[in-house]
């Protein structure tokens, strides 16, 4: 098992910056990937970054590239979502996820993932 607590998420007027982070615990040794997803009310959950736990390859939606970084510390097992340049449109329940194993899941589905934080909320004021 894999436990993911998000934290960071907070107020934010636009134009600002900040940083959330993941921290995983438990069996963090099989961790495949940890990527984050972002839900607006009334919306679907949306990929926005997901790193490879082993490697340390990062991927990005292609509307995050530029004002996202996705980073990690390892003696930590935290993983991090830096946002700048925040726009009202970023505020969403920002969510780490994480699968195991050692196959192949597209890391921008959802349904690859069998861990979730709570989430974390952002919003942006305009």
């Amino acid at each position: 098992q894999v436990q993911l607590v998000e934290s960071g998420g907070r107020l934010v007027q636009a134009g600002g910056s900040l940083r959330l982070s993941c921290a995983a615990s438990g069996r963090t040794s099989d961790i495949y990937a940890i990527t984050w997803f972002r839900q607006a009310p009334g919306k679907d959950r949306d990929f926005v970054a997901g790193m490879s736990w082993r490697d340390g390859n990062a991927y990005y939606a292609e509307s995050a590239k530029g004002r996202f970084s996705i980073s990690r510390d390892s003696a930590k097992n935290t993983v991090y979502l830096d946002v700048n340049s925040l726009k009202p449109e970023d505020t969403a329940a920002y969510s780490c996820a994480a699968n195991s194993g050692s196959h192949y899941r597209p890391i921008s589905v959802p349904n690859s993932y069998e861990y979730w934080g709570q989430g974390t909320q952002v919003t942006v004021s305009s």
